[in-house]
């Protein structure tokens, strides 16, 4: 597992150049809230967006989870646990004003890039 990307994975790559040809800018790599462990891929925070690249095994996808053999009651405890920090750290963002968009590595970039880019723009009309 320490052979695993943390960050800069392929489909945060893609998703980021959407992104900035969009003429976004924005924070890679850094938690939300100040303080807090849980770091979010990317991070908008004058709009209160943190956007999240999920690997479809790590955070068991509904399309594409497969559950390992070897040592499974280990695995299956292990993503639970995943999954399980991933609901409480976008409700801790959600209690704190933020808005968490969750995107599988297995989606379009430039749909991905889109719906966020249109979150983004409703959300700096509304902060000013």
């Amino acid at each position: 597992m320490s052979q695993q990307r943390r960050t800069g994975t392929a489909p945060e790559l893609a998703l980021r150049r959407e992104l900035h040809r969009a003429g976004l800018r924005y924070f890679v790599d850094r938690p939300p809230i100040k303080g807090q462990r849980r770091r979010a891929d990317v991070v908008f925070p004058r709009q209160r967006v943190a956007v999240y690249v999920d690997g479809c095994f790590w955070h068991r996808c509904p399309e594409h989870a497969t559950d390992p053999k070897n040592n499974a009651q280990w695995w299956a405890d292990k993503l639970a646990g995943n999954v399980a920090r991933d609901r409480a750290t976008d409700a801790t963002l959600a209690a704190a004003g933020w808005r968490v968009v969750r995107v599988w590595e297995h989606e379009d970039p430039q749909a991905a890039a889109e719906q966020i880019v249109a979150l983004i723009r409703r959300n700096q009309g509304s902060t000013g």
